[in-house]
């Protein structure tokens, strides 16, 4: 399995009798391949399909993103390659190869890379997705059972309308139906930090065979989704340009571009702490930085003079958002809203020692880094904390138990919900203090509680699934658990909150200051 990758050079081999197929790329593309459209081939010997890539750039899949070709694809040639032990084509696959593949994925004692529920349920939508292509589209029989009725199922299995008429997805595993959520709060998400990509062991101590290449960059990194609560994929495509001054207030705001955001939808505006920022500008920094560091490497490289499909940005209006892109006759005006993680990987600017791109986030190649290369950073940042958990000798007892602290991209997302869900726990018990029960219930009715404040700074469509699938197992907890959970640095910021959101109410005390001339 590769990937189109239509910003790499690809060098011109003359056959003869074969001048008539042109360019790679200009192919590709004319073919309806874009960039990071996925390629399936065979092993060796094997004669290629041509309808299993046409999935990919035809009907609702040529319009998808990126993300989701990447785990179709990846579903889909495992689904393949376990067909073929059995010798059997694909489009042969009955409904008994269907569930004998999710015996083999999720319990078949043999399989020693057995996955979870929740990861089958992304194999069972790829190939379900796939079949109903190629019913169409081949005149292939569906071998995927699911449940159709026309409606959309409700959490328990049932229709909408409550007719009892639906029923659960007989291929779907029972244990989809809950996501596998974790939350780390600040100090282990420090330590883990600290130990996985800055060189530090469990002591405190910094390893002296540590070079760390890329600490400022991937310190950066994981500061800014922890402190924001942004998605991978949202995170990893912001430019240098929306990159707000260090100098500001305690959160900075920031816009994310609605063609970043996950399902499309509308841009909005994030926070960012400023710690967090910091940390950004420094890796930033033109001297001190790393990235300007790889910058010049890749100059010296020719690795940008080479790139095919670049777009020159010459301006940035930060009021209107726009770009000012140059194009081969004038040049032209491009919103931001409308430029897409892929695209941002394409954009450079011109300076007197030559080419730059505007991505923030560089991989040591210099070219701007992919989002899913940083799943990567994370797995070897957990293995490095694992590595220093375990030492030198381990003993039998803890040979098999799993190191306790490990994260991944989303379980940040997570943490900073738990946090700000904490925080409007808070202030909301202080606002509604001597409420009625009946008041309460109306004042939820109307504003939302704090579930519609949460969904907005999680970017959610709707408030129940952030309180569904984000927050469900704290519903319950009370106020002064919750603020247990966060470290005196937090609670001094939430102090400051709940001063400035009472301070009309004459329901909170705070400092007295002392009057003027009193030298008490």
């Amino acid at each position: 399995m590769d990937f189109y990758d239509l910003m790499a050079p690809v060098a011109l081999i003359e056959v003869s009798g074969l001048e008539w197929f042109g360019g790679v790329g200009e192919r590709a593309v004319r073919n309806g391949a874009r960039h990071g459209t996925p390629i399936l081939s065979p092993p060796a010997g094997v004669r290629p399909d041509p309808r299993i890539n046409l999935f990919f750039r035809t009907g609702s899949m040529a319009g998808a993103s990126p993300a989701t070709w990447r785990r179709y694809a990846y579903s889909l040639a495992v689904w393949l390659d376990f067909l073929s032990v059995f010798d059997r084509c694909w489009d042969k696959a009955s409904v008994g190869d269907v569930e004998a593949f999710k015996d083999w994925r999720l319990t078949d004692v043999l399989n020693g890379g057995r996955i979870r529920p929740t990861s089958f349920d992304t194999d069972r939508a790829a190939l379900n997705c796939f079949y109903g292509w190629a019913a169409t589209r081949c005149k292939v029989v569906n071998p995927v059972a699911t449940i159709r009725t026309g409606r959309r199922p409700n959490r328990r299995g049932g229709l909408a309308d409550g007719s009892g008429l639906g029923g659960r997805d007989p291929l779907r595993p029972a244990g989809a139906t809950r996501r596998q959520v974790k939350w780390m709060l600040r100090p282990a998400f420090e330590q883990w930090r600290d130990i996985g990509l800055r060189g530090y062991g469990f002591d405190g101590l910094r390893r002296s065979e540590w070079r760390g290449y890329n600490e400022d960059r991937d310190t950066a990194f994981v500061d800014g989704l922890y402190g924001t609560g942004l998605r991978l994929q949202e995170w990893a495509s912001i430019l240098d340009v929306e990159v707000p001054s260090a100098v500001g207030p305690r959160s900075a705001r920031l816009w994310l571009s609605a063609a970043c955001i996950k399902g499309g939808g509308e841009g909005r505006v994030y926070r960012i702490p400023r710690p967090a920022l910091t940390a950004v500008h420094a890796y930033l920094d033109p001297l001190e930085g790393s990235r300007a560091e790889v910058i010049r490497r890749a100059r010296r490289a020719g690795r940008y003079a080479d790139l095919a499909g670049i777009r020159v940005v010459t301006a940035y209006n930060a009021r209107s958002k726009t770009l000012r892109v140059q194009g081969d006759a004038c040049s032209e005006l491009l919103p931001l809203d409308v430029i897409g993680p892929d695209e941002r990987r394409r954009l450079f600017r011109a300076t007197s020692e030559g080419l730059e791109p505007l991505a923030v986030w560089l991989a040591p190649n210099g070219m701007p880094k992919k989002a899913h290369g940083w799943e990567d950073t994370f797995g070897d940042a957990n293995a490095r904390v694992e590595r220093a958990w375990r030492g030198d000798t381990v003993d039998a007892d803890s040979e098999h138990m799993p190191c306790p602290l490990w994260a991944r991209p989303h379980m940040l997302r997570h943490s900073f919900c738990l946090k700000w869900f904490c925080v409007l726990s808070l202030v909301w018990e202080l606002r509604v203090n001597g409420f009625t029960s009946e008041e309460l219930k109306d004042l939820r009715e109307q504003f939302g509680d704090i579930w519609y404040q949460l969904a907005t700074l999680m970017g959610h469509a709707t408030a129940s699934t952030t309180r569904d699938y984000y927050l469900e197992p704290f519903t319950g907890l009370q106020v002064d658990y919750l603020m247990s959970l966060l470290d005196e640095d937090e609670k001094t910021g939430i102090d400051a909150l709940v001063r400035a959101v009472a301070q009309d109410t004459g329901q909170v005390l705070t400092e007295v200051p002392a009057l003027p001339g009193d030298g008490r």
